[in-house]
């Protein structure tokens, strides 16, 4: 784990910069803040810029983890009953907009227009009804380990976690590459294109897509969600690793696999990959005020269940999708500074 927590002196230095930009801008989703901010970004402590910057160059760890950040519960209200309107009079902007410019320390964030209404920044936390879905508003099933959105070609660098609120200390599980020993896999077969990775049911329509009211973006979404349905019906095969192959890079998400098509050899790696991967498997407790950076080149997370008690004081999480080449999506996205991938 890269740590950094911050001391007293750098949240007294925090608090009038974060107030400032909280009192300018409306909300996190607001097009000229999301367009600012990495230079906004340029006036956070100069020692947190630099371990950001080590990690994102480096590659010392594939989690980094920021503790610290002043969070008054009290000022925070209740956890929300559902994602939906609740950046609107957020009581955590200025949380948010610290947990923002981190993030664009990093790279570029970006939303996906299937996923919580195209929001840049998501909340995380149990909505009454999906206790048993796999998609991160459950809370009574595990949320499985996996690569974030590990189907799609845009997926993210990084997939960032920032926690309100933890008071029954659920566990975040993650694996990472340089935890595992690759002796026990059969890493050649594995950059082999012999495998299929299927959309995962947080991009389906039913979690809730929301009219835009332009008829354009409109036939975008559409457009996203035929072409998951065209993935789920014929998926491509692709590697599971790739770039070096003594410290690959990863993306797969078992729960949304087939293995039954695939060669014996095929399935034989798979297996041994997911056993290394559960071996090497760590919990992280998030505490109100931490902020995690999860390299999704080089591990896999999840989460435990718990028992969620829709009375306010649930486990309340925000979620960013980092990438570090916002190009490479530009065949997704209406417009070059439209940070959206339809």
């Amino acid at each position: 784990m890269h740590d950094l927590a911050l001391t007293p002196e750098d949240n007294a230095a925090l608090t009038p910069m974060l107030a400032g930009l909280a009192a300018t801008y409306d909300t996190i989703e607001n097009p000229e803040l999301l367009r600012r901010a990495p230079v906004l970004a340029k006036g956070l402590p100069t020692h947190l810029l630099s371990f950001l910057e080590e990690f994102r160059f480096a590659e010392p760890s594939a989690l980094c983890r920021i503790s610290g950040l002043d969070v008054d519960e009290d000022e925070l209200g209740p956890t929300p009953e559902h994602w939906r309107d609740s950046h609107f009079d957020s009581p955590a902007f200025r949380q948010e907009i610290f947990f923002l410019l981190c993030a664009t320390a990093l790279g570029d964030v970006f939303g996906w227009a299937t996923q919580q209404d195209g929001r840049i920044m998501h909340d995380v936390l149990p909505i009454k009804g999906h206790e048993n879905y796999e998609i991160g508003s459950n809370s009574l099933q595990h949320l499985s380990w996996h690569t974030e959105d590990a189907f799609h070609p845009c997926r993210g660098d990084y997939v960032a976690l920032m926690c309100l609120k933890n008071p029954d200390s659920v566990e975040t599980v993650v694996s990472t590459v340089p935890d595992m020993d690759w002796s026990n896999v059969d890493v050649d077969a594995l950059f082999e294109a012999e495998f299929t990775v299927m959309p995962d049911n947080s991009h389906q329509p039913q979690q809730g897509l929301a009219s835009s009211g332009d008829p354009r973006i409109d036939a975008l979404r559409e457009r996203s969600f035929r072409l998951i349905q065209e993935w789920n019906d014929n998926p491509q095969k692709r590697p599971l690793l790739y770039g070096d192959r003594s410290d690959p890079y990863m993306a797969l998400d078992p729960y949304h696999m087939d293995p039954s098509g695939w060669t014996d050899r095929s399935r034989q790696a798979f297996k041994q990959l997911c056993e290394e991967i559960e071996r090497a498997m760590k919990d992280v407790v998030l505490l109100p005020g931490d902020l995690v950076f999860i390299d999704n080149f080089r591990s896999v997370h999840g989460r435990k269940s718990f028992q969620a008690r829709y009375d306010g004081s649930d486990r309340w999480l925000k979620r960013l999708n980092i990438t570090r080449n916002l190009r490479g999506s530009r065949a997704w996205r209406p417009a070059t500074d439209d940070r959206v991938i339809y």
